[in-house]
């Protein structure tokens, strides 16, 4: 297992704790301040750093407090590292915990910015937002009576998240009413399923992944049994879109993969810690049982979505259809610290079956299809499902 290993922009949580160091008051002098900084750093270097956060703490043109001098260090420290090392504040944390885990309290709201708006994407479904009947496109304008800061997304989040039971009152404006709507919800669990699955009007499958989440092998798994049992045969084909999915947990690429796999190597990995090296391969079970399967890709099908596209490429277990995908070839482990803070750090480099890292390469598709519309993309994937000879001699 790979608990505390992740990929991508969504996140997995670590279990292992880093020992860290909490220095007195930085208005101390220098001296002082040597002997609290992490022990091997030379002393040229610790009293450089320690005269630097002196100065700014004595005369910075507003008062700086002592926590935020050291977060903002740490933050400077692993942001020079790479692009995806970073602290992570109790808040920051606590919102990837959510965002893997697959389920949350709240009200149920898929939120983004929009023109300075604060924009409802779309209730989940089931959710108490839902049964309220909040739309997509509302615009929230205030909870419990406040103002919302359309520039701190993550803050009206947070305050429509809590303790399941609890009540909030959401305040949204909505094209063709002349007068804010105000909604009273109870808070309660909410499940976000990160797959989505119908049939296709040809008759084959259709899944596409947003996000690799502890559930989504679960809930992959349960979509294609339930498109099974609507087709009188089995499904004859299934096209999977990983386009725009930035990734997630390493287990639950290495799962998906699985999925349609009955042997072979999914993916490697090299780190300098034990826990950083790991090997994957496939277990019998192919869900399809052979049947032809399409797995769309683009430039932002990156890190989890790019190990499930080498995989099922590199096994020749499916054709990639799409274009060059994003070149994510790195593995972060959440590393949590005390008083609530973690810290991301990039911890190895995995590898195709192959022993190709793709890190800034991308993977290249077999086929070529445009990145216009969408749905054009739809279509063609499933002509390949029909082996159409005509399509792949065009596309490429």
């Amino acid at each position: 297992m790979l608990t505390g290993v992740l990929l991508g922009f969504s996140l997995a949580i670590g279990g292992a704790v880093l020992a860290g160091f909490t220095p007195p008051g930085l208005g101390a002098a220098p001296g002082q301040l040597i002997e609290a900084l992490p022990p091997g750093l030379p002393p040229h270097d610790a009293r450089v750093l320690a005269e630097i956060l002196d100065r700014v703490k004595r005369e910075y043109i507003e008062p700086v407090s002592d926590r935020q001098l050291m977060a903002n260090a740490v933050r400077g420290m692993l942001a020079e590292l790479d692009p995806h090392s970073q602290y992570l504040d109790p808040r920051e944390y606590n919102e990837i915990r959510i965002s893997t885990s697959g389920t949350f309290t709240g009200v149920g709201l898929e939120v983004q910015t929009d023109d300075g708006k604060i924009v409802v994407v779309s209730p989940i479904e089931g959710t108490p937002a839902d049964r309220a009947g909040i739309r997509s496109g509302d615009t929230i304008l205030a909870i419990n009576g406040e103002i919302v800061d359309h520039g701190n997304i993550g803050q009206t989040i947070a305050l429509m998240r809590g303790p399941a039971g609890s009540r909030v009152r959401l305040t949204v404006a909505r094209d063709g009413q002349p007068e804010p709507l105000a909604f009273d919800l109870k808070r309660s669990a909410v499940e976000v399923h990160s797959v989505n699955a119908r049939l296709l009007d040809s008759g084959f499958g259709y899944a596409r992944i947003s996000r690799f989440t502890d559930t989504t092998a679960k809930d992959l798994r349960r979509a294609i049994a339930e498109l099974n049992d609507k087709t009188a045969d089995g499904l004859p084909g299934l096209v999977l879109d990983l386009r725009d999915n930035p990734g997630g947990v390493v287990d639950a690429a290495v799962e998906v993969a699985d999925c349609f796999l009955e042997q072979g190597l999914i993916v490697t990995a090299s780190g300098r810690t034990r826990d950083a090296t790991f090997r994957h391969e496939a277990v019998p079970g192919d869900l399809l049982a052979g049947a032809p399967l399409v797995v769309l890709v683009n430039g932002g099908s990156a890190s989890a979505s790019e190990i499930v596209a080498g995989a099922l490429q590199e096994n020749h277990r499916a054709t990639i259809a799409g274009t060059r995908t994003f070149g994510k070839g790195s593995v972060q482990t959440v590393i949590p610290l005390s008083e609530g803070s973690a810290i991301k750090l990039t911890t190895a480099r995995y590898f195709t079956p192959s022993g190709v890292s793709i890190q800034g390469l991308g993977i290249s598709p077999d086929v070529n299809l445009s990145a216009g519309d969408p749905g054009t993309a739809l279509l063609q994937a499933a002509q390949l499902l029909k082996n159409d000879p005509v399509l792949e001699t065009s596309a490429h």
